[in-house]
């Protein structure tokens, strides 16, 4: 395994699914680690298990990043440590039924492409501080064949959970293009990936019909969470990975994206509307 030793890694999404086994071999590999998550109980219960492995040191950052003003504080927290390695902003969800923010925003947009921008855009200093330093934004294959309307960005006509989840994903892909271009020169890398349709708690805080139909898929056509876990794992310690920047990754090796995630007429578009929807970057 390659070293982590002296490097500090922010994961969000950390105690389940990919991020709690992306969690526990970057500590194997002797990383520091900031785990974000919206339950304090559940991320004391993982810093815990960590300390019990080669891991320096792991410390704990509660927020619901779907919300503006926590992803403002925890970046806060998260700027005091004494350096970023790795950001790898991994907290995702999907919901069934249209439902906003406290701020107004639709809940798929915020959590899965807002908070990417925003938390990434205020750590800007500390990732630049700790160069060479690497930004990773787990994407999804969901991205083929959805476009962007921005004069509907967050999906109020003809709603459905499928239309937006793939939505953000195309979000995720343009924003790491245009963030490698914004960093070039930083010493800080960004690249995105699709782990695969991973057997996790995806799709369980629905109801009814689609919690089920997402069950489905999961038992007949998912991976285990391990296996989800290699590609962001290679992306945040791959030596092999130093220096390439802007790319899309799949099974641990770059992968063309979808037409549309490469139009950045789209991505210039895209930054300039989420700094105003967010008052960030």
């Amino acid at each position: 395994m390659t070293s982590m030793r002296d490097r500090t890694v922010v994961v969000t999404g950390a105690t389940s699914g990919i991020g709690r086994v992306v969690c526990e071999r970057l500590a194997a590999m002797g990383a520091s680690l900031a785990l974000v998550a919206r339950d304090r109980a559940k991320a004391e219960a993982l810093a815990a298990e960590l300390a019990g492995s080669d891991t320096p040191r792991t410390s704990v950052h509660v927020a619901d990043l779907s919300r503006l003003p926590d992803v403002r504080r925890v970046a806060g927290e998260l700027a005091a440590l004494p350096r970023i390695d790795v950001l790898l902003n991994n907290a995702g969800a999907i919901f069934n039924r249209r439902e906003t923010t406290a701020e107004g925003f639709e809940q798929t947009f915020a959590l899965n492409h807002l908070a990417y921008f925003a938390l990434t855009n205020l750590l800007f200093d500390r990732l630049k501080a700790s160069a060479p330093a690497r930004v990773v934004n787990v994407a999804s294959e969901a991205h083929r064949g959805a476009t962007l309307a921005f004069d509907d960005l967050q999906t109020a006509r003809g709603y459905s959970g499928w239309l937006a989840y793939r939505r953000s994903k195309l979000c995720n892909i343009l924003f790491t293009r245009k963030l490698a271009r914004r960093l070039s020169g930083s010493g800080v890398t960004a690249n995105a990936l699709h782990p695969g349709f991973v057997a996790t708690s995806f799709g369980d805080n629905n109801r009814g019909v689609f919690r089920f139909g997402v069950g489905i898929a999961k038992r007949i056509m998912a991976i285990p969470p391990a296996e989800g876990a290699k590609t962001p794992v290679y992306l945040a310690s791959a030596p092999e990975v130093v220096g390439l920047t802007g790319l899309y990754f799949d099974k641990c090796a770059a992968r063309e994206p979808s037409a549309a995630a490469q139009d950045d007429d789209s991505g210039e578009r895209l930054w300039r509307e989420s700094a105003r929807l967010s008052g960030v970057g």
